[in-house]
């Protein structure tokens, strides 16, 4: 059954953003009361009494007796707004109940067990619908639905249709799944960076051309044969070619 937790709030009788920032800086939390025809009433709380009353609690599926000018009402938490950074409570909806009337709200689901394809085949065990909508009357609300999962082998499924809650009615649709056993994931790989995957390209040796390399290369290209180097001064002749001297002057020394 739904826990019951109480709570006193005061009316509040500023409203706006400016007058919200105000009760927080005071250790207040701003709220509201709606339902059964009542006009919207404007509420603040004690910060720390709110948070301790909601330790330990499903806050969705708890009744909170509240507290207000002396007249205590049962009430359902229909929303509660968090700063965006810290965990403080900044503002909650109360919805007034009847015990006579049923209500509509959602509760947790909770899986039971340890599947047979986590343990014996190493699957991963998901769950993807955590809550489930249902109307039922305030004195048959659940605290949480609990869901046995002991017999799903890798593949297997529970959907919303294999809950039961005892005096009420399931207003989720049947065929959403909750709970479902998928085969081991594969380590990913890290896929190699831009870098790494492009092949580096080996510099090219660039060295400088000599130059009885470079006529040899040129006459390669016009398809003749390449050019014999000059001798050198003083360099014996090639065999089989003459050398011719030069004539001493007639009559005379040589200069």
């Amino acid at each position: 059954m739904a826990q019951t937790v109480s709570l006193s709030a005061s009316p509040r009788q500023a409203t706006g953003k400016g007058a919200a920032r105000q009760a927080r800086f005071h250790g207040k939390v701003p709220a509201v009361i709606y339902g059964h025809g009542r006009d919207t009433q404007p509420l603040e709380l004690e910060a720390k009494a709110l948070e301790k009353a909601l330790q330990g609690v499903e806050p969705a599926s708890t009744i909170i007796e509240l507290a207000v000018d002396g007249k205590t009402v049962k009430t359902l938490i229909r929303e509660i707004q968090r700063h965006p950074i810290r965990p403080d409570i900044i503002h909650v909806d109360f919805y007034e109940i009847h015990a006579t009337e049923k209500v509509k709200l959602k509760v947790p689901v909770h899986l039971v067990g340890n599947p047979d394809g986590v343990r014996n085949a190493g699957g991963v065990l998901d769950q993807v619908t955590r809550e489930v909508e249902i109307e039922v009357l305030p004195e048959n609300i659940p605290d949480r639905v609990e869901l046995d999962v002991n017999a799903l082998k890798i593949g297997d499924s529970l959907h919303v249709r294999d809950l039961s809650i005892p005096n009420a009615r399931i207003l989720t649709e049947g065929d959403l799944t909750i709970a479902t056993v998928v085969p081991p994931r594969a380590e990913e790989v890290a896929a190699p960076s831009p870098e790494a995957a492009t092949e580096v390209a080996e510099p090219e040796l660039i060295r400088k051309v000599r130059e009885g390399e470079e006529e040899e290369g040129e006459a390669a290209a016009e398809g003749g044969a390449p050019a014999k180097p000059e001798a050198k001064s003083g360099a014996a002749p090639p065999k089989g070619e003459k050398t011719e001297k030069a004539e001493k002057p007639k009559g005379g020394k040589e200069s």
